[in-house]
């Protein structure tokens, strides 16, 4: 099998205003755009937004996102802190903190009750030192 692309497909109530979310405080990018489906890009990143009553979508799936949370990893956690918080006015859920387990991160809400965790990797503390593995 030779994968060509994965990426994640969020589902929402409000295609155009999800799409708009991530492209104003992430710089995603609009590759197709309907007023049911949008796929965007960041870089080599994808994300996909449906809207979740789509025939496309079985029967009994038809829902909003529950209990997703999307990861960010970036190289400067406290810059996009500063970037969301204060120029795009985000009130974090999480405020800005550091992991035991080798994070510093804040997370906001998006829209249709995903969360966004920022993360930016730091060495591991403690007892989660042993968990990581090397590759």
């Amino acid at each position: 099998m030779t994968v060509t692309s994965f990426y994640p497909v969020l589902t929402s109530q409000d295609v155009a205003a999800a799409a708009g979310f991530y492209r104003r405080t992430l710089g995603f990018e609009s590759t197709y755009e309907s007023d049911w489906y949008v796929s965007l890009r960041l870089g080599t990143f994808e994300l996909a937004i449906l809207a979740h009553d789509h025939p496309t979508i079985p029967d009994g799936y038809r829902k909003l996102p529950r209990g997703v949370i999307v990861n960010l990893e970036v190289d400067d956690v406290d810059a996009v802190h500063a970037r969301l918080t204060d120029e795009a006015g985000l009130t974090p859920v999480l405020a800005i903190r550091d992991e035991d387990f080798g994070q510093r991160h804040f997370i906001v809400a998006a829209p249709d009750g995903v969360l966004l965790d920022v993360i930016q990797p730091i060495p591991p503390r403690g007892e989660y030192q042993d968990a990581y593995r090397q590759t």
